[in-house]
């Protein structure tokens, strides 16, 4: 398993980064939306946030796995006044940036103006917490290309409202914060164009559901694997069951995640090349693969989460950090199966940390899988675990690359 490199001291960034998918009504990612604190906290980026993290972005965040290919999407990037006002702009593709607008912008002519400059020299402009009420947002509606509405904000009536008005106005609209999928299929009848919130890791529990297929295969093995006597032979023969299963793990295994320098023939020559712990790390990928009814999305999030968790108890200096990566992975294993998570816990043979962690945050493992959660929600503020807030980025561009890897390697091994 590759550890976080020795160089990461060197490649610290002074800006928090993280991502939020943006989705079309197929579910599938069409945009990121960046979440950035620099220098000025929750008010968007400055020029100089940009200049120090534009390749970063270019090079990690606008990049993803998807329908088996890494493809590039655009970003939103939330600016500043500074940024809107600026003679000239550092060199930012336009094909891969979409400006949103600060929402709450006092829209003074010599601002709208020169958003109507960005707009003609080919920059894609977007604008959040739109009011169909709110009369002075209307000449904005000529400029952008973009309009995000807060579907937590509004009545069903007023969401509607809006939708007419900017369809008649020949924008895009983007339903943000929907929590759930029955909010998602609500946005889709009205006619929003695109998604973006947490409907993809709330589960939609049915009721006695199992764990099914060749994942109970899994499970025997993830038993296997937790009792303190495991037997590379037992866990062989238990995986022998299932030969396919086997090629596919030998494979991913051989993979360029790995980055082993000889071939894994044999279950039992993996086991005594990366020890019992990494291939319980790999027993538990296949748990969270081949859901195909379930976006790519959610499979990477989980991935993401998992390796950050790890990374973070690292740095921390944690013991067993394998442990804070199963946490990560399946802390949204009930979205993936449509089992709550107490449920999942009955069928699923984990240690009683794992699942304190799992189920409510607790011990030193869920105290790392919160600090996770809100890195990825972009509260910057209220993290505690490390002093050195910079390692948090790193390790979630570490996590965000290793995750690429993964997925490709996932992928050639069907």
């Amino acid at each position: 398993m590759t550890r976080l490199p020795d160089a990461i001291d060197d490649d610290l960034l002074e800006v928090s980064l993280a991502c939020r998918p943006v989705f079309n009504r197929s579910q599938e990612v069409v945009a990121l939306d960046l979440l950035m604190q620099g220098e000025q906290p929750s008010r968007g980026a400055t020029l100089s946030d940009i200049e120090a993290s534009s390749a970063v972005i270019l090079g990690t965040y606008t990049q993803l796995f998807q329908d088996g290919r890494m493809q590039q999407v655009p970003s939103f990037l939330k600016v500043t006044d500074e940024v809107i006002l600026a003679p000239e702009l550092p060199d930012l593709p336009k094909d891969q940036y979409i400006l949103e607008v600060p929402e709450g912008m006092l829209l003074t002519s010599e601002r709208v103006e020169q958003l109507k400059l960005l707009a003609q020299r080919g920059y894609r402009l977007a604008m959040a917490g739109y009011d169909p009420d709110d009369v002075e947002l209307d000449v904005l509606l000529e400029l952008v290309h973009i309009v995000k509405v807060d579907t937590r904000q509004l009545d069903n009536a007023t969401l509607d409202r809006a939708v007419r008005k900017l369809r008649a106005n020949g924008v895009k609209i983007l339903a943000d914060k929907v929590d759930n999928r029955e909010q998602f299929e609500r946005c889709a009848d009205l006619g929003f164009d695109y998604y973006q919130g947490n409907f993809l890791s709330a589960p939609a529990p049915i009721k006695g559901k199992k764990i099914s297929g060749n994942k109970v295969l899994l499970l025997q093995l993830l038993s296997e694997l937790h009792k303190s006597d495991a037997s590379p032979l037992r866990l062989e023969e238990i995986a022998l069951k299932d030969a396919n299963l086997t090629y596919r793990i030998l494979k991913l295994v051989n993979s360029a995640a790995m980055g082993l320098r000889r071939e894994v023939r044999s279950l039992s020559h993996a086991i005594a090349l990366l020890g019992l712990r990494e291939i319980k790390r790999w027993a538990n990928l296949f748990l969270v693969s081949d859901e195909h009814n379930k976006p790519e999305a959610l499979t990477r999030s989980m991935l993401v989460r998992g390796r950050m968790c790890e990374v973070l108890a690292e740095i921390a200096g944690r013991d067993d950090i394998v442990n804070y990566f199963i946490v990560g992975l399946l802390s949204q294993l009930d979205a993936l199966m449509d089992i709550s998570m107490p449920e999942l816990m009955e069928q699923v043979p984990l240690s009683a940390e794992i699942k304190s962690a799992l189920l409510a945050r607790g011990g030193s493992l869920g105290e790392i899988l919160g600090e996770v959660e809100r890195y990825e929600q972009g509260l910057f503020d209220e993290l505690t675990l490390l002093e050195d807030t910079r390692y948090y980025e790193a390790a979630y561009r570490h996590a965000v690359n290793w995750a690429h890897q993964v997925q490709q390697a996932m992928s050639s091994a069907d």
